[in-house]
């Protein structure tokens, strides 16, 4: 299985000709987004833990810009997103695919920072230096 998590990009078009006195202007515009797949999702894994352990990595937001994930859900393999889609509908390849990452990666990170977070935690508690 797949899991897609799907994007709403965001630009400021206040913050364009903002001055730096007073408040950023807030005018918004929407701008696309992108579908960000997981390959390789274990069965009965719960999707939201997911979301939340790559949230970090997708979301971002400054007075100029800003990725918010506005929906996600499991696919089958072999899910291409409309982009994809219409670039092999109209181009015959895919030059540009959706941002694509592997669950054992995305595991792999969590777990060594957790231990190395855990390692300090130790540390501290027993009045050691890290």
């Amino acid at each position: 299985m797949i899991l897609v998590i799907q994007t709403q990009n965001q630009e400021n078009y206040g913050a364009h000709d903002w001055d730096r006195l007073g408040p950023v202007p807030q005018r918004w515009k929407m701008k696309g987004g992108s579908e960000y797949k997981i390959t390789n999702i274990p069965a009965g894994l719960d999707t939201a833990q997911i979301v939340d352990m790559v949230r970090g990595d997708i979301e971002e937001s400054s007075d100029y810009y800003r990725v918010d994930i506005t929906g996600y859900g499991l696919k089958e393999n072999g899910y291409l997103s409309w982009f994809e889609q219409s670039q092999l509908d109209y181009d015959g390849e895919i030059t540009h695919p959706e941002p694509t990452v592997d669950y054992s990666d995305i595991r792999a990170v969590y777990d060594r920072e957790y231990a190395e977070w855990s390692s300090l935690l130790d540390a501290h508690h027993y009045g050691e230096r890290a």
